[in-house]
């Protein structure tokens, strides 16, 4: 069992995009990963070069994380991350925080050289909020705007498409518990199932920060 190293993949990898450190954010990733999340579906290393490109348009969040719940079957595993996204954000002039709740499930594969990477990251929604840093401010928020947005990541949908990001309405949320439950049975189902050849050759490309 390799619960530490588990561990410590799943931390790095959120660790190292907060820093900025984006060799040590691309090392944690499979070449075949896969990251499904509010405003980015793609690969890994595409996910590593968009969180960048992020970061470098000043749209800057965190990550306040708990520890994660892992299980290990040969050389696979499951890690739920339970996690809280922040934002100090401007709403036409008043300083906001967002702060959005939600739990990312990492898969990860041992190769051949011993080493664990993600293979890949969803996340669930549970809820979230917007407040003004200054007590008794006025955020100019109109109501009906959000009405289209679904409530396990209504206000980080609704900021994110302001900015210019394209976040839909098809994301796992606690708000649609069918689709939760499905997902579980399909990350435990995988986990179950063995190593894929890929995993096995333990073959990789070198990234460079």
């Amino acid at each position: 069992m390799s619960s530490d190293d588990v561990t410590q993949l799943v931390l790095r990898e959120r660790q190292s995009r907060d820093r900025g450190w984006y060799g040590e954010m691309a090392d944690c990733f499979a070449d075949d990963s896969i990251v499904q999340m509010s405003w980015f579906t793609g690969s890994g290393a595409d996910f590593v070069r968009q969180t960048r490109a992020m970061a470098g348009r000043g749209d800057y969040a965190v990550h306040r994380l708990s520890p994660p719940a892992e299980r290990i079957d040969g050389d696979r595993a499951l890690a739920e991350l339970p996690l809280m996204i922040e934002w100090r954000i401007d709403i036409d002039g008043v300083e906001a925080d967002l702060a959005s709740a939600c739990r990312s499930q990492y898969r990860a594969e041992r190769g051949a050289d011993g080493i664990w990477r993600i293979a890949r990251i969803t996340s669930i929604y549970e809820k979230d909020t917007l407040v003004p840093v200054l007590p008794g401010t006025r955020l100019a928020v109109d109501p009906g705007e959000l009405t289209r947005y679904r409530p396990s990541y209504r206000f980080l949908a609704w900021y994110l498409n302001r900015k210019g990001y394209t976040v839909g309405d098809h994301h796992l949320g606690d708000d649609q518990p069918v689709a939760v439950t499905g997902q579980y049975r399909a990350e435990h189902t995988w986990l179950h199932q063995g190593p894929t050849p890929a995993a096995s050759a333990g073959t990789r490309k070198e990234h460079h920060s």
